[in-house]
């Protein structure tokens, strides 16, 4: 079984051992190499990586890679199936032995749901970043995949979803999911483009990646819509740990999440 696990980096990293996993040196048009083969080779967007973030990565590896099962993780983001007891947080990461397993009895590995708990994954959106971006996409989605409207209604009134952009699954699902994602992606470019009040030159450069947040979210109106229609049983998913290789700034956090909910104040950086 041929397994890639791309792992998104911008930058020269520790990187899991394991031949499933390719390191991928994203929005690297223009930029020096740092070893890693980069997203801008072949069929690519890798110039839009200051807007889609870790997606010209993914949209790199579903036209120029061929493979069984396409997975996509970060340079300080893994999967691990049990955190061990060490100093050391590379220990935990999955192995080649853990990868095949998995890819051998699941057709789709995900990262657990963050939940919210007192916001939806719309008011989440709504407080943190702008959600006119989600309802432009609702709009795109109403009018090119009306089936998958009612989906994304459900969805965003979640307060729990698959996040990260991370996920290993199999190449035919990769495809239908990119084919729908981008399609989707490309057209709310066409509408910011069009809408002033959107020009991502007015945005944060943390802001302006709102694409790679966008996809995050509706990454979940597509899982719920394969599901709901029999095309992936709840059987072939698999929930398992994501592991930080750096750590997490809880306080920060927390008190961000905090400000946006109650007091309007965006997010202006990662954590």
């Amino acid at each position: 079984m041929n397994i890639k696990i791309m792992i998104a980096t911008h930058k020269k990293y520790r990187m899991p051992v394991g031949i499933e996993y390719l390191p991928v040196h994203v929005g690297a048009d223009g930029k020096e190499s740092i070893g890693y083969v980069g997203d801008n080779t072949g069929d690519n967007i890798s110039k839009k990586n200051p807007y889609y973030c870790e997606l010209t990565g993914l949209y790199w590896g579903w036209k120029n890679l061929e493979c069984d099962y396409l997975g996509l993780a970060h340079y300080r983001r893994h999967f691990c199936l049990k955190l061990k007891k060490s100093n050391d947080n590379f220990d935990s990461v999955l192995n080649s032995e853990q990868i095949k397993w998995l890819c051998s009895n699941y057709r789709v590995i995900l990262p657990k749901k963050r939940r919210y708990y007192i916001e939806t994954l719309y008011t989440h959106y709504e407080h943190t970043h702008y959600s006119k971006h989600l309802d432009i996409t609702r709009d795109i989605i109403k009018n090119k995949f009306p089936d998958y409207l009612k989906y994304f209604d459900s969805t965003l009134k979640q307060t729990y979803g698959y996040m990260f952009n991370m996920f290993v699954m199999s190449k035919d699902l990769v495809d239908m999911y990119c084919e729908w994602l981008f399609d989707i992606l490309f057209e709310l470019e066409k509408n910011v483009d069009c809408d002033e009040s959107l020009n991502v030159n007015e945005l944060s450069a943390f802001q302006a990646r709102f694409y790679g947040r966008v996809s995050e979210i509706i990454f979940n109106v597509w899982l719920n819509y394969q599901m709901d229609n029999g095309v992936i049983s709840k059987s072939q998913v698999k929930e398992i740990n994501c592991i930080h290789m750096e750590p997490i700034n809880w306080a920060n956090k927390i008190s961000s999440f905090l400000k946006a909910k109650f007091f309007k104040k965006k997010y202006g950086n990662s954590f």
